[in-house]
């Protein structure tokens, strides 16, 4: 995990956050996701994702960035001291996009007021389901006549995530996996 990163404003580059909500629902660690709107402008809408979007010039930081996005989407506010920190950024089409590793909690204990405008649907996708390897898979990207990349693709049902999403989702596996004898994921607390 990377300490804020709040210099990336004196870089003058174009940033954004999202928020990777850890969770739990009925006890099971989950990762909370968003169906973004179908009426939204731009190649994301309908996509999954997780709460996110754009700096604003009031942001002090990507952190306070993620948070603003999850009260404008989510409709809750999620405390400073629930971010576990910021995940390696990714880059798209010259933007650098943050994701802000956050421990939500029970899903239980949260009320969620989506924005129409901006979420279609919230749902979650249990741990479990995400590291089974039968939910798993990769998306091979060409660049003209030539291999591009691969990103990892997560299958459920009617949701894919796939894109950043899956590879921000890819990298918090990682890390979870790496400490799992160390966190306690179970409790979410």
């Amino acid at each position: 995990l990377l300490p804020p990163l709040s210099q990336w404003k004196e870089r003058n580059q174009r940033w954004a956050s999202v928020l990777v909500s850890l969770c739990s629902l009925d006890g099971e660690p989950a990762f909370l996701f968003t169906l973004r709107s179908s009426t939204l402008k731009g190649r994301h809408k309908g996509d999954v994702s997780f709460a996110g979007g754009k700096s604003d010039p009031s942001d002090s930081d990507v952190v306070a960035t993620a948070l603003r996005e999850a009260r404008e989407e989510l409709g809750v506010n999620v405390r400073i001291e629930k971010v576990w920190g910021v995940l390696k950024p990714l880059r798209d089409s010259g933007m650098v996009i943050a994701p802000v590793l956050a421990n939500l909690g029970p899903l239980e204990e949260l009320n969620f007021k989506p924005n129409p405008g901006e979420v279609d649907e919230i749902f979650t996708l249990s741990l479990s389901h995400l590291c089974n390897p039968q939910n798993r898979g990769y998306t091979h990207f060409r660049t003209g006549d030539k291999y591009g990349y691969t990103l990892p693709v997560f299958r459920n049902g009617k949701h894919r995530v796939w894109g950043l999403t899956a590879v921000a989702l890819d990298h918090t596996l990682k890390l979870i996996h790496l400490f799992s004898g160390s966190l306690l994921i179970p409790e979410l607390k």
